[in-house]
């Protein structure tokens, strides 16, 4: 996949430098996201890159930067408190909205995700905005410099240890985040807002997500990280954030899509597929409220930015083989613990397949494994392999399917700028 990415400097809240990185994708991008990263780290963390690089392979824009004093950014961080993160985040959308297009999704991780909470009211072309791991209220920090905390009233500052490293915390940031309250903020975002936590978050309590999520006003949405650490260090937990967030982002960025398909993204019968012109292949998919992406690996000219047809053939043989082996077991009550399916696609010479009729050409092969877990005998592993060939997608694929296809005429409607005298 060919990506395009910049480091780039921008003033910050105390007219210091900002280091910051731009990653783009391989064509237009569909919107621009904004990250700000967590208390004491750096854009160039595993979540944040990994996030960025997955949204870029999703078509998005993304600007990821240092706060004052952190990274690759000038200033002392000793002079920094929550109310110069949020100007940081602000000067951070000035730079986007005049160099390209102002961000119109808002990442926060951790106390980043307090920070765009409170200055969404200040980026007015925000549409969309989302926190991982954040706390309700940035006082929640305190507790992280609890060893200090009577050195820093004393004495006005303190060396404080974080994460390994060393930071002088003065008494003004202590004050500066005692002073913060972000529920009316919260409640007066008007815009849609997606909060992601970890039940199992030990830096950051889930309640902290239960109060944000509860003061704000709907369109709100939550997504539990379930066995996520605080910082994502697993790369499977950070790519899912993104592709979640991806999904959830195109119904707020105005995509373009023709005003035929616009209609038919909502009947829960259709499924609508439209390019995004991302990538050469990327395809954003539409069933009822769901959101999907398809695509081609980088080796066959795509952007990876989603499974291929083919993967989402076997997803949705497996996924019904699934569901049909379940459907059963509880009906008749049967041990069944655990299912498992493992799918292969492949084209054969006709004549390397014994069991097939067609003895020409090539013809297609779906391998299928399934796995039973569970206390079951030979008979009732049988029986429930039999019910796997009755599933209905396996049966759609081995019948007769008729698919009738039509051309329909879209309309565009372009304005013309008017003519200058």
């Amino acid at each position: 996949m060919s990506e395009n990415r910049a480091m780039i400097l921008f003033p910050g809240a105390f007219g210091t430098l900002l280091a910051a990185r731009l990653d783009l994708p391989a064509t237009a991008p569909v919107a621009f996201a904004l990250f700000a990263h967590c208390f004491t780290c750096s854009k160039d963390t595993l979540a944040a890159s990994r996030i960025g690089a997955a949204l870029t392979g999703s078509g998005f824009g993304v600007l990821r930067f240092d706060f004052t004093g952190l990274g690759g950014s000038e200033g002392d961080f000793a002079n920094t408190n929550f109310s110069s993160n949020v100007a940081d985040l602000i000067a951070a959308a000035a730079w986007l909205r005049e160099h390209h297009q102002a961000p119109k999704i808002l990442i926060g991780h951790s106390l980043g995700g307090a920070a765009v909470l409170a200055a969404a009211g200040q980026i007015p072309e925000a549409k969309a905005i989302a926190t991982i791991g954040a706390p309700f209220d940035p006082g929640h920090i305190r507790h992280l410099l609890q060893s200090a905390a009577a050195e820093i009233e004393n004495a006005g500052e303190a060396e404080v240890a974080l994460a390994g490293r060393k930071f002088r915390i003065r008494k003004q940031f202590l004050d500066d985040i005692a002073g913060h309250n972000n529920r009316e903020r919260i409640a007066g975002l008007r815009r849609a807002l997606l909060v992601f936590h970890s039940p199992r978050d030990i830096t950051v309590d889930i309640e902290n997500a239960a109060q944000i999520y509860a003061a704000a006003k709907h369109p709100k949405s939550f997504v539990s990280l379930d066995n996520a650490d605080h910082l994502l260090t697993r790369k499977e937990d950070a790519i899912y954030v993104a592709s979640v967030l991806a999904a959830w982002a195109g119904r707020y960025i105005d995509a373009p899509l023709p005003q035929n398909q616009m209609t038919a993204r909502e009947e829960t019968d259709t499924v609508v597929v439209s390019e995004t012109r991302a990538g050469k292949f990327t395809q954003a998919i539409s069933i009822g409220h769901h959101r999907l992406r398809a695509d081609e690996p980088a080796a066959a000219g795509g952007n990876d930015s989603g499974p291929s047809p083919y993967d989402l053939l076997l997803a949705a043989l497996g996924a019904c083989t699934s569901m049909t082996i379940r459907m059963y077991a509880d009906l008749k009550q049967l041990p069944l613990e655990h299912v498992t399916v493992r799918l292969r696609h492949d084209k054969i010479h006709a004549e390397d397949c014994a069991e097939c009729q067609t003895r020409e050409g090539k013809i297609d092969r779906i391998e299928r494994e399934i796995e039973l877990a569970g206390t079951l005998d030979e008979t009732q592993r049988a029986r429930l392999l039999e019910i796997a060939n009755k599933c209905p997608v396996h049966r759609t694929l081995h019948s007769e399917v008729v698919i009738p296809t039509r051309l329909t005429v879209t309309e565009w409607n372009f304005q013309l700028p008017a003519r200058r005298p």
